[in-house]
């Protein structure tokens, strides 16, 4: 039996970097993956995504090159070339995850990860298995994409994002099941690539956790370029004709398309845990259930990223897996506020927010500010062509009626993610308008947006 003061199962970006964190504090750590460190993030997530959706941002951009006086031929589509591409930058960035846990001296178990009585973790590979003991045991084994009951994914014609990143050429139609964050981006990848594409979404809006006029802009913008999108519709199954697959609807309508991605979310991966014979409880969902600091119910042991109910996001993997190992050492560190995490989504145009909506800021204070500008008026996104979208700030009301407290900044527009840094400090820091207000942006930025926002916030715009 091999000892450890740490053994984390599970190699996604909360697993290694609770794993990284701990090895940096000074433990001895193992590192258990079944299959390539880094997870689904790295491999079939968010890096993969984003590459081809640059991909289709550079086919877009040489399109359009004529409205800036570059002459261009119409461009041609090499996905076997953006497929390697993507699987370069993947290799390296794993490559790279490797050397580092090495390292830090962290042992890599190669297998899958079953948590024991006492705190020991199993490690099974075929027919061989290690037994570890551990002083401490972190559990990030991730998730898997959720599926549809009558909706067969098949790898071929109806996919999830697994196979969507691996496609091998741009279908002539797609129809995206599913209008939150990773259908918008699978759906404005898709149209940038040349599909016919229709986007399915059961509630009433795209983006539902987004603030409503930022799903606007998003809705109109898809649109504009031709993508079709219904909501509030129930998909009850999907039929294979000689014409490709045919998604059914609950109100006796279908659409049919060469391509049916399904994007509905994802699941906890917690069924080869072995959780049988522990204290380790999950929810009604599936959920690893955890306190604030990530703690379960078996003394010891703790859960984070997707296999616990937060925002699946890789960022805030990170967190949490900081946030246990920080536990474990005594830090006293403070629980994450999930209310005011970042967030991004890189669909064309770009959206990202941190902090409360409009409609949930009246909720929780009751009388709020809003104030908005929009990149129609902004020099650089004039330069750059892209002047479709937004930046919103929500502040508390003061009693004296001016604004206070920031608390959600919400951006839709070019370069949105990247710009989201500052409104995310501001509203963590609970910085005010009057003292964002003073800070200089500089100019001509797209950033300089949102202390344009700010300002106005304080009565004294410039621009607006």
């Amino acid at each position: 039996m091999n000892s450890h003061q740490l053994v984390v199962v599970g190699g996604g970006p909360a697993g290694y970097a609770a794993a990284l964190s701990a090895a940096a504090s000074g433990m001895d750590v193992a590192l258990v993956e079944k299959s390539k460190l880094g997870g689904t993030c790295l491999h079939v997530g968010c890096i993969p995504a984003k590459e081809l959706l640059e991909t289709a941002a550079v086919f877009r951009t040489v399109a359009d090159a004529g409205q800036f006086g570059v002459m261009s031929s119409s461009p041609g589509l090499d996905m076997a070339a953006a497929q390697r591409r993507k699987q370069g930058i993947i290799d390296k960035l794993a490559s790279g995850l490797g050397s580092l846990l090495a390292r830090r001296k962290v042992t890599v178990y190669s297998g899958v990860g079953r948590l024991g009585t006492g705190r020991a973790v199993e490690v099974g590979n075929g027919g061989d298995s290690v037994e570890l003991a551990c002083g401490n045991v972190v559990l990030a084994t991730g998730s898997v994409p959720r599926t549809l009951e009558g909706v067969e994914v098949d790898g071929r014609h109806v996919v999830t994002s697994d196979e969507l990143l691996s496609l091998e050429e741009v279908p002539a139609s797609a129809v995206v099941i599913g209008g939150g964050a990773i259908g918008c981006e699978f759906a404005s990848m898709l149209s940038d690539l040349g599909s016919r594409v229709a986007v399915l979404e059961a509630l009433p809006r795209l983006l539902a956790n987004a603030d409503k006029e930022i799903s606007r802009v998003v809705k109109r913008s898809f649109a504009k370029r031709g993508i079709e999108i219904r909501t509030d519709v129930r998909v009850t199954g999907c039929e294979n004709t000689a014409d490709g697959p045919r998604v059914l609807l609950g109100n006796g309508d279908s659409v049919s398309a060469e391509l049916v991605v399904v994007s509905v979310g994802r699941r906890p991966h917690t069924e080869e845990l072995g959780l049988d014979a522990t204290a380790v409880r999950l929810d009604s969902r599936g959920y690893v259930e955890v306190d604030e600091y990530c703690r379960t119910g078996e003394a010891g042991v703790y859960a984070v990223g997707d296999v616990i109910d937060s925002p699946q996001l890789a960022h805030v993997g990170f967190a949490e897996g900081i946030l246990a190992v920080g536990d474990i050492c005594g830090e006293n560190p403070l629980p994450i506020d999930y209310s005011n995490v970042p967030w991004c989504i890189y669909c064309r145009p770009e959206v990202a927010f941190a902090g409360l909506t409009e409609a949930a800021a009246r909720e929780t204070y009751g009388d709020v500010v809003a104030s908005k500008h929009r990149f129609s008026s902004n020099g650089r996104a004039m330069i750059v062509g892209e002047t479709e979208g937004l930046a919103k700030v929500v502040a508390v009301r003061n009693p004296d009626g001016s604004a206070g407290q920031l608390l959600g900044v919400h951006l839709v527009g070019p370069w949105a993610t990247e710009q989201l840094g500052q409104g995310y400090l501001a509203v963590n820091w609970e910085a005010t308008a009057g003292e964002v207000a003073r800070f200089i942006q500089p100019h001509p930025t797209l950033s300089e947006l949102f202390g344009e926002v700010a300002m106005s916030l304080t009565g004294r715009s410039l621009h607006g």
